[in-house]
């Protein structure tokens, strides 16, 4: 089922403890593209269906990555794309977003998000796994 665009932002906006919804859909675009751009196929697909209609679009048309980003690289990415922001406070947005992404997922689904991403991030979503 797809997750509502308010109820999407409201959470944002709780967990990135943002003083606007403004903020909240700021760090939820420009986290979304880049993760856009990092999958393919169907799980890129299937994740666009769970996310409000707003997210999925922003999902779907990214750029794709030359390369898959490293977590740090990615928070970095993350900050360079957001006026102000330094690797702490990306580091914020990312979780903040990556959070809720991972709820509206679902635990099948943000594991096969997984395995299209490098090792750690896990951690961004929230889901740290076993060693």
């Amino acid at each position: 089922m797809r997750m509502d665009w308010d109820a999407f932002l409201t959470a944002v906006q709780e967990r990135g403890e943002y003083s606007s919804p403004w903020e909240a859909e700021r760090a939820a675009r420009v986290v979304l593209a880049l993760l856009g751009a990092h999958l393919v196929g169907q799980v890129r697909a299937d994740l666009a269906d769970r996310l409000p209609e707003t997210c999925a679009l922003v999902l779907l048309n990214p750029l794709q990555a030359h390369e898959p980003l490293p977590p740090e690289r990615f928070v970095r990415a993350t900050a360079a794309w957001i006026e102000g922001a330094t690797e702490q406070t990306a580091t914020w947005d990312v979780s903040a977003v990556l959070s809720v992404v991972a709820e509206a997922a679902g635990d099948e689904l943000l594991d096969r998000v997984l395995l299209q991403l490098p090792p750690g991030y896990d951690l961004l979503f929230g889901r740290p796994k076993p060693t």
